[in-house]
């Protein structure tokens, strides 16, 4: 059973909640005791859900899903409020996990509460040491900083950078952001139908460059739960953001996220390099043509000669065809080294990339999905290996 503390919820609704949950229910007056929130929740023994209901006014209610989310705690916030698509905006921006009406009858709280422990168990088994590997008992989970580069434009770079972010954000390991470091044509936002309030250049002047809790109000929240830091609304503003910025907002960003994507320019800008002094996986990409993979192999010996290839590495290839003049295995013997995932051409990216939703959201079953969950699965601890299947066997009968 689901254990959840409430602030503030009338009496109906919480009798609804005894019904379905083990819960415990405060008055408002409980945050202005000693401690405040972080005591409730110790006293309550760490629940699953908070709900925060009506009485406490919206403002406050919102600035306490922002520290839940802050504080990365193992627990979904509901928010009791209308059905207004302004309010479920300010609060899935909040970290906000889903809201529910004043008047919700029995079934549909017994829904959210079945949704918002799930997701709240995932997190806490992602954020829970392994005994002998990974993390201390007092460091945060495995922290992965993930830079998405190619040599050329145009190879999908932003598409596998989004649908990975979605991904992660989906799979309940731990919290992601994505970051468009494109500083001119950055188009992580639309590939994701989001229209966000505030880019990268807000993020990193003012207050948000220094106080994790401001800039977490600064990001976009994406459906599936994935932050966004959206790219600049114009190359001018982009331009103006310099190396140690961005340094500032990686850094920042990876001890308040578990997964943080970088979707870089094409080639090797000042920014990029930045970033890859601070990563710990790199998915190089290309796709299936002579100068583009030519640019791989440039690329991948221009960053070991300045030792910026991290220790996890992910060789994608993109757009291919089993038809196409090169084969697998003369792109490998170009670039000196085997490709992890090779993703096939198919007409279902660019129906994805024209309506904003990912492929890894709406989970279908073509090739190129498949290809995108195999590289998902080597960001995740314990995904167990993908069976060969059509792809593979074409390109075992291509070398």
């Amino acid at each position: 059973m689901t254990t959840v503390l409430t602030i503030g919820v009338g009496a109906p609704l919480a009798q609804h909640l005894d019904a379905v949950s083990s819960a415990t229910h405060l008055g408002v007056a409980a945050l202005e005791a000693p401690g405040g929130l972080m005591a409730r929740l110790e006293e309550a023994g760490q629940p699953e859900v908070l709900v925060l209901g009506t009485d406490v006014p919206l403002d406050r209610a919102l600035g306490l899903a922002a520290q839940v989310d802050v504080w990365a705690i193992p627990l979904s916030v509901v928010l009791v409020g209308p059905s207004d698509p302004d309010l479920w905006v300010a609060a899935m921006r909040s970290g906000v996990r889903d809201v529910l009406g004043p008047d919700a009858g029995q079934d549909d709280v017994a829904a959210v509460l079945h949704r918002c422990g799930t997701v709240a168990r995932a997190r806490a088994e992602a954020t829970r040491p392994v005994a002998g590997h990974g993390p201390g008992p007092d460091q945060g989970p495995d922290h992965r900083v993930v830079v998405v580069a190619s040599a050329k434009g145009g190879v999908g770079k932003t598409t596998v950078s989004t649908n990975l972010a979605v991904g992660l954000a989906r799979s309940g390991r731990g919290s992601t952001v994505i970051v468009d470091l494109d500083m001119q044509f950055g188009d992580v936002a639309s590939a994701l139908a989001l229209a966000p309030e505030f880019t990268l250049p807000d993020t990193v002047n003012g207050a948000a460059s220094s106080d994790p809790l401001v800039l977490k109000t600064f990001l976009t929240r994406h459906p599936s739960g994935l932050y966004v830091v959206a790219g600049s609304d114009s190359p001018a503003a982009g331009d103006a953001v310099t190396s140690a910025q961005v340094a500032q907002l990686i850094a920042t960003l990876s001890t308040e996220f578990r997964y943080v994507v970088v979707d870089t320019a094409p080639g090797l800008s000042d920014h990029t390099l930045t970033v890859l002094e601070q990563a710990t996986d790199l998915v190089l990409m290309s796709g299936a043509d002579v100068p583009g993979v030519r640019g791989m192999r440039k690329e991948l010996d221009v960053l070991q000669e300045l030792a910026l290839v991290p220790a996890r590495r992910h060789l994608v290839l993109n757009m291919w065809d089993a038809a196409g003049a090169l084969s697998t295995a003369d792109i490998e013997t170009t670039i000196g080294a085997p490709l992890d995932v090779v993703l096939p051409r198919a007409g279902a990216v660019a129906l994805s990339t024209n309506t904003g939703v990912p492929l890894l959201q709406t989970g279908g079953r073509d090739a190129v999905t498949k290809g995108l969950q195999t590289l998902l699965g080597r960001f995740l601890p314990d995904a167990a290996p993908s069976r060969p299947g059509l792809l593979g066997r074409l390109r075992a009968g291509a070398r």
